[in-house]
């Protein structure tokens, strides 16, 4: 069994995937759109190119998510995306990368738990989490 965490987006999928393939590393796999598809009905006339499904992979784990119709839309709640990183250096560049246009709920800083550990969310409206246990 594998869990995948899959995002709904409000019409920015395909942008917010191209920003995490960048900012994490990983590579954008499958991409389909609404247009050809059974749910193109579904979605207003002007949303044929939106995401209907896509996939990032990012190391072994697999990122999914699709751009909802706004009358369906619910923002991220109750949830984070959690990143354990390693290098201080990385954990800094994804948190900063991350909190550009986003909003930083908790700096990234050193704890008693981990080298660095905060909280962000980005400028797509998904939580995530930093902890790095990794040296400096």
């Amino acid at each position: 069994m594998q869990l995948n965490p899959y995002l709904s987006f409000k019409g920015d999928c395909e942008p917010a995937f191209k920003f995490y393939e960048q900012c994490l590393g990983g590579q954008l796999w499958a991409i389909f759109r609404y247009a050809g598809s059974p749910l193109a009905q579904q979605v207003p006339a002007d949303w044929s190119d939106k995401v209907m499904h896509g996939s990032l992979r990012v190391g072994d784990q697999v990122l999914m998510g699709a751009d909802v119709a706004t009358d369906q839309y619910e923002a991220p709640k109750g949830f984070s995306l959690s990143l354990q990183i390693k290098n201080t250096a990385e954990a800094e560049r994804i948190f900063h990368d991350l909190a550009t246009n986003g909003r930083v709920v908790l700096p990234l800083e050193k704890t008693f738990w981990a080298a660095r550990f905060g909280m962000v969310v980005d400028r797509f409206g998904i939580p995530w989490l930093i902890n790095c246990e990794g040296s400096d």
